[in-house]
C-alpha cells in the first residue's frame, strides 16, 4: 500500500525472490569459473555437497573458450557431469557446444588436462547405467526432478581424459 502511493509497481513477494534468484544464478555461473581458476580450485571446487570441475569448452559459434563449474562424479577413469540446464527446456550452451566440438579442457582442483566429451543421450545402451550411477550417488533428487519438469531429454555426458589412465 505505502509504495503504490509512491508510485513503485507492488510485486507479491515470491515473484521477486524468483527474479532475485535468477539474476543471481546467472552472476554466480559467470564469477563462479574465474575464481575456480584463480584459487585453482581452492574456493570453488563444492558446490554444496558435490565436488565440481571446470569444463572449458570452445563456442560453437564464436570460437571462443566458454568456461563452466559443474558438479560431476567419477567412473572408472572417466568423470560424469549431467546436462540438466536445472530442468530448463532448453539443454545447456555447453551440451550444444560440446556436440559440435568434443575435445574440451577440465580443471578439477589444480589439475588441468584434454579430454573428450561424449553425450550420452536416452535410448543409448549405456545411458540408464550412468543415469542409476549419478542418480544414486547422492544427485537423486534434483536430477530426478529435472526430469520430470522437462519433455527435453537429459543426457549424462562421460568426460575422458586423454592423457591416459589415472593411477
Amino acid at each position: 500500500p505505502a509504495a503504490r502511493a509512491v508510485g513503485l509497481r507492488y510485486r507479491p513477494m515470491a515473484e521477486s525472490a524468483r527474479q532475485f534468484a535468477q539474476r543471481f544464478e546467472r552472476w554466480f555461473t559467470r564469477v563462479h569459473p574465474r575464481i575456480y581458476l584463480a584459487t585453482r580450485g581452492w574456493i570453488g571446487h563444492r558446490l554444496g555437497w558435490y565436488p565440481s570441475l571446470v569444463l572449458e569448452t570452445t563456442g560453437r559459434r564464436s570460437g571462443i573458450a566458454r568456461s563452466v563449474v559443474l558438479p560431476y562424479l567419477r567412473h572408472g577413469d572417466d568423470y560424469l557431469v549431467v546436462a540438466s540446464n536445472f530442468g530448463g527446456d532448453h539443454p545447456p550452451h555447453w551440451l550444444l557446444n560440446l556436440q559440435a566440438d568434443p575435445e574440451v579442457r577440465v580443471q578439477i582442483r589444480r589439475k588441468a588436462f584434454n579430454a573428450t566429451a561424449e553425450a550420452v543421450f536416452p535410448g543409448n545402451e549405456t545411458y540408464e547405467d550412468l543415469w542409476r550411477i549419478v542418480t544414486r550417488r547422492g544427485h537423486r533428487g534434483p536430477y530426478e526432478r529435472y526430469r520430470k519438469q522437462t519433455a527435453r531429454p537429459i543426457p549424462v555426458v562421460r568426460i575422458s581424459d586423454r592423457s591416459g589412465p589415472q593411477v
